[in-house]
């Protein structure tokens, strides 16, 4: 397969383009992170999702470490060509490294932020004693 659907997307400076992974079935929106071009293109070609980690400035493929795994079902582009999209299977129901279900689990109310998602899993057991996640 030809890589040239890859030339369509508009890139950041730092070659990058934000993706958002929606649950398949539900329409959850489960988190957003970033992807490189080859992070993208392994996406597609290993058929789970891959990222960017731009603080560790290395490939991040999702659940490699907590084995949270997002499985691709479909990827689409938004009409600026800036955005991705993909809709995932969350294999193991968690996607965020606090270990909740999605990492949009805080919500404003009455001008501060509320915790109102539970913690599926300790991270701490997710990851080991660093605790420090899929970032």
């Amino acid at each position: 397969m030809t890589e040239s659907w890859l030339d369509e997307i508009k890139w950041t400076e730092e070659g990058l383009v934000p993706a958002i992974a929606q649950e398949a079935g539900s329409g959850a929106v489960l988190m957003m992170a970033w992807m490189s071009r080859e992070s993208l293109a392994l996406t597609v070609k290993e058929g789970r999702a891959i990222y960017w980690s731009r603080s560790r400035r290395k490939l991040w493929r999702k659940g490699e470490e907590s084995g949270n795994v997002q499985r691709l079902r479909e990827l689409r582009l938004d009409c600026d060509n800036d955005v991705v999209l993909l809709t995932v299977e969350q294999i193991g129901g968690i996607a965020c490294h606090t270990g909740r279900h999605r990492c949009f689990y805080r919500q404003l109310r009455d001008g501060a932020w509320v915790d109102v998602e539970p913690v599926v899993e300790d991270p701490a057991v997710l990851y080991g004693k660093g605790a420090g996640g899929d970032v």
